[in-house]
């Protein structure tokens, strides 16, 4: 294929993939964007392999194959409980590809160049080592909290964006000196400034407290897509540079959504841990007293057979439970009655943008009556019935009454409005901000202990 066949290949790939993002910014159309993006990566490849400059195409096509193939097994064995940690693992992928491109062009270069040329590709080779050992290092970290394998607490060190200041600014001052060092020195500067931005990374992440880990997420595909830009820089690949461009953009307009919708600045989120104020852990709103009016099934089915609307409030327990299928299996029979039963999805509820989407998706749930916050809150003071299953921070009161809470500001599902309430919950235990929920307290609160599926099974038997 020669280089013109190419070009066109690579710019009909480009148009698939921001096809693709178009397809999944919408529930009804995102299957037909997930397909607009496996065509154009397919395309993209094979134009790649097809062209003279590729030589060992029997390594590339083994790669590919070994590669998609233990892709296909790790999507198909996850658990939608844990797609957060896949996805930020996959992150951490590019990142280190882009590390090693990086570290390869400079070893080999495809050609020599001199000059002004000369010095803006060692420009890009440095810019895209030190994103992806961010990327990857920050990405193995927030896998690490999501699987639970480390503690959703901030680390908080003393001094910390001073030391957060005295990195960086030594990743970008090793820069001079290795635009005029020889080979050897120069691999040497690129390694040190390797491992210096690897420790940035795993700092910075460990820094962010668990309520934040869906905006670092959504930041980490910001990050995995500038590495990929990067990396298209390096190898001079348009189509490499317009996809990274795509992702990084893309992720980045995501994280900002997201920080609005908890009334929080993303530097804030990059730099601080959540609920964080010079470098100790804010305990407001932690201590919230009163009595609890817990109820078992027969009483819960009865709130339920009384109601002519419903509002389901799903979080990351019902997630935990895998009880979406009873969840659905639960509306539809009392839609079947003609009960009204709409789902309310608060942007950061579980621990992935759009978590509760892809779960109720999954059990089948019409897109039409999952409402998003700004869409459903004016409607709690006329609903009959809330029904909050394993979500905690997203409908606590205190984030507009409690000033000494670590959420206060932060926009929450207004659930208390509402006629009665009803919490699936295993225990009394707070949500990821640390803070106990004052909701639980209130005269229409009802606490349905238990794990959700096995309460969602008993009031499907009564229905």
């Amino acid at each position: 294929m020669d280089s013109s066949l190419l070009s066109v290949a690579y710019l009909a790939a480009a148009i698939l993939f921001i096809q693709s993002l178009g397809g999944l910014s919408n529930q009804e159309t995102a299957r037909r964007g997930n397909w607009f993006g496996i065509v154009g990566m397919a395309l993209a490849i094979g134009a790649t392999a097809a062209h003279p400059r590729v030589e060992a195409l029997t390594l590339v096509i083994g790669a590919v194959v070994v590669g998609g193939a233990i892709g296909a097994v790790m999507a198909a064995r996850v658990a939608m409980t844990a797609m957060p940690q896949l996805v930020a693992i996959l992150h951490s992928f590019v990142g280190l590809a882009a590390v090693l491109v990086g570290i390869s062009t400079f070893m080999a270069p495809g050609e020599a160049l001199e000059g002004s040329a000369h010095v803006v590709h060692q420009v890009e080779i440095w810019l895209g080592v030190a994103i992806g050992s961010i990327t990857f290092t920050g990405s193995v970290v927030a896998w690490a909290k999501l699987r639970g394998s480390l503690s959703g607490t901030p680390l908080l060190l003393p001094a910390r964006h001073l030391l957060n200041l005295v990195v960086t600014t030594t990743a970008l001052g090793l820069v001079v000196p290795f635009l005029h060092a020889e080979p050897e020195l120069g691999l040497t500067l690129l390694l040190a400034m390797t491992v210096l931005t690897g420790l940035l990374g795993i700092h910075l992440v460990a820094a962010i407290g668990g309520a934040d880990m869906p905006v670092v997420v959504s930041l980490l595909n910001s990050y995995s897509g500038w590495a990929a830009a990067a990396a298209g820089f390096m190898l001079s690949n348009d189509l490499l540079i317009v996809t990274g461009a795509l992702v990084g953009s893309s992720g980045a307009i995501l994280s900002y959504i997201m920080c609005e919708a908890m009334n929080r600045s993303i530097w804030n989120v990059v730099f601080g841990g959540f609920g964080t104020d010079s470098g100790k852990v804010s305990k407001g709103g932690g201590d919230v007293q009163g009595d609890v009016t817990s109820a078992d099934v027969d009483e819960v089915s009865e709130l339920v057979a009384h109601a002519k609307s419903i509002i389901v409030v799903p979080g990351y327990g019902m997630a935990v439970a895998r009880a979406q299928h009873l969840v659905h299996e639960f509306a539809n029979s009392l839609q079947g009655r003609g009960v009204t039963v709409r789902y309310a999805i608060h942007p950061v509820a579980g621990r992935l943008p759009g978590h509760m989407n892809v779960l109720l998706a999954e059990a089948g749930v019409p897109y039409d009556v999952v409402m998003e916050m700004e869409e459903i809150n004016d409607d709690f003071p006329d609903t009959d019935l809330v029904l909050v299953i394993g979500a905690n921070d997203i409908v606590n009161p205190g984030a507009q009454t409690d000033e000494s809470s670590p959420i206060f500001g932060m926009p929450v599902l207004e659930a208390w409005k509402s006629g009665t309430v009803v919490v699936f919950k295993r225990s009394m235990g707070s949500g990821y901000a640390g803070v106990q929920n004052p909701l639980f307290f209130h005269d229409n609160t009802r606490m349905f202990f238990g794990d959700a599926k096995d309460s969602m099974q008993g009031l499907v038997a009564r229905l």
